[in-house]
């Protein structure tokens, strides 16, 4: 028997299994430490009312013959299909057709397992600091790799590649940096893709927290996307789905590689289906009730990123992201490492960041924080960080 080779030239720890692991530790030596986490983007505030009615409805569902589900569609029910295409595209002058929609368990799998289509000859850009799993899935299938770096010097746009590529993974609003790219600047790399070729995966799990009307919530937003991007789509963040688990795929039958049936014939191979559960909860938070409460908790998230970037701001950092994301990029101080400066808050403030040279070398210096906390902790760590400072 043999292993693949490739999973051996990957870090020994996932990134945010690192974290953990060093967490864990902090609290077996100091247990009596009241440890606050504005570091792994997991949310705090609780469903909203109308996808918790919905989960029941669905519950009583189950237990009746006469409405019970077993095996759903490996692509998604309609019911859920159907409200994307109307709420997510359609309102916004996009044309997307159901069976271009794929339903899945988060972004997180999707992003990681499409890469199957490629050959293994594919080489692969991506932005440096970047969300590990684009990476990683790749170095598994043996390709090369393209950092394209992101620094405070360039505004955190990449430039585009200087050498030839066939896929570019495009985050933004960004994980980790929470930055953004304008309609003008993300056309650049349509064009770019459609003149060399490429083909864009381009991962918009965090487009409901766009504040700026510039910005676009899809790549579809841009003329001549349909032939060279897939998208990611994903309800963890926008509804509180990080426990429930529900996504979707965009896979447009215009793309001059036929994607669409390849990847419907990956999906109904090696994906048995997102949960007949999980698809009225996602199908509830398009109603007119549950877009408003789900707006009320992104207004809350997003007043945390606010008042972080503010203090953050008075204690002398240099602050990035945190307008149109849920994420705040923030330079480490004295010259401290990413790792430096993780282990003094966790140790000083008792207070949980993500270093940033986790997410490639361009992130060194760098500490990510997330806005998903409580009102209530995100300002008492702040509080404990300006104390310790």
């Amino acid at each position: 028997m043999k292993i693949n080779d490739h999973y051996t030239e990957l870090s020994s720890n996932y990134l945010f299994a690192d974290i953990a692991k060093r967490v864990k530790a902090f609290k077996a030596q100091s247990p009596k430490a009241d440890v606050i986490s504005l570091g792994i983007g997991d949310v705090t505030q609780p469903l909203c009312p109308a996808v918790v009615v919905a989960l029941h409805k669905a519950a009583d569902e189950m237990g009746q013959a006469a409405t019970f589900h077993g095996y759903g569609p490996e692509q998604g029910y309609d019911f859920l299909r159907n409200a994307i295409v109307e709420h997510d595209f359609r309102v916004r002058g996009i044309s997307i057709d159901v069976d271009e929609i794929f339903v899945s368990d988060g972004a997180k799998s999707d992003t990681g397992n499409f890469q199957e289509l490629l050959s293994a000859d594919s080489v692969v850009a991506v932005t440096d600091p970047v969300y590990p799993v684009y990476v990683d899935s790749n170095l598994m299938a043996g390709r090369s790799i393209v950092k394209l770096p992101c620094t405070a010097e360039n505004g955190f746009v990449p430039a585009l590649p200087a050498q030839h590529v066939d896929v570019i993974y495009l985050c933004y609003p960004n994980n980790p940096t929470g930055t953004t790219l304008t309609k003008q600047q993300l056309k650049l790399w349509v064009d770019y893709a459609l003149s060399n070729d490429a083909l864009i995966f381009y991962d918009a799990a965090y487009e409901a927290f766009i504040q700026n009307d510039d910005i676009p919530h899809s790549i579809y937003e841009i003329s001549g996307a349909r032939q060279c991007a897939v998208e990611f789509h994903s309800y963890s963040k926008t509804a509180g789905f990080t426990g429930v688990r529900c996504g979707y795929t965009v896979v447009p039958k215009d793309l001059r590689i036929s994607l669409n049936p390849l990847w419907n014939r990956r999906q109904t191979t090696k994906f048995n289906g997102t949960s007949y559960l999980s698809q009225r909860a996602a199908e509830a938070i398009y109603t007119p009730e549950g877009k408003k409460q789900v707006r009320a908790t992104i207004n809350y998230y997003m007043k945390n990123a606010c008042i972080m970037r503010e203090e953050l701001t008075d204690m002398n950092f240099k602050v990035y992201g945190g307008s149109d994301a849920p994420y705040l990029w923030v330079r480490t101080p004295y010259g401290m490492s990413s790792w430096e400066f993780f282990d003094w808050m966790l140790n000083s403030a008792h207070v949980v960041c993500t270093p940033g040279a986790g997410f490639g070398p361009s992130g060194e210096g760098f500490v990510r924080l997330t806005a998903f906390g409580t009102h209530e902790n995100t300002e008492e760590a702040l509080h404990r960080i300006e104390k310790k400072l």
